[in-house]
């Protein structure tokens, strides 16, 4: 599988643990066909709660945090999964940047839609922007 790329340098699992500790929940990146240069631009948490059994004699369950898939992770799009499978060496990902909460990856990831027109243009995969952010998620992010 393709290397993921950060500031021209791959970026490895140490690299992620580093971006956990710092505070970094995820991150935005874009995956590009090399064949046609059409692009894909999406956001992925480093990181995933995984439900537990409750231990015996407890009822409530419990909580584990893991890494996510995103070693091996192209995207959401069923298309760029499809043309992965068939090729995926002709892929290559790059992370844009890094984000500390929810909130913020999905406004950045749509910053990054709406700024590259990826709706509007042939060159990019992206068939729909979906977002849902509210005020209180993004104010206190940036001071200006």
């Amino acid at each position: 599988m393709g290397e993921w790329y950060y500031n021209g340098e791959v970026f490895s699992i140490t690299h992620a643990v580093e971006k956990i500790d710092e505070g970094y929940i995820g991150f935005i990146y874009e995956v590009t066909d090399n064949t046609n240069k059409k692009k894909y631009i999406g956001k992925k948490l480093l990181t995933t709660t995984k439900k537990l059994p409750p231990l015996k004699g407890t009822k409530r369950k419990r909580k584990k945090t893991v890494h996510s898939d995103w070693q091996t992770y192209y995207g959401s799009s069923e298309l760029v999964k499809q043309l992965v499978e068939e090729r995926a060496d002709t892929f290559s990902r790059e992370i844009l940047a890094f984000c500390k909460a929810k909130g913020e990856l999905s406004y950045i990831e749509a910053k990054y839609h709406f700024d590259r027109e990826v709706l509007l243009r042939d060159d990019y995969y992206n068939a729909f922007i979906g977002v849902k952010i509210h005020a209180k998620h993004v104010k206190n992010l940036w001071k200006k």
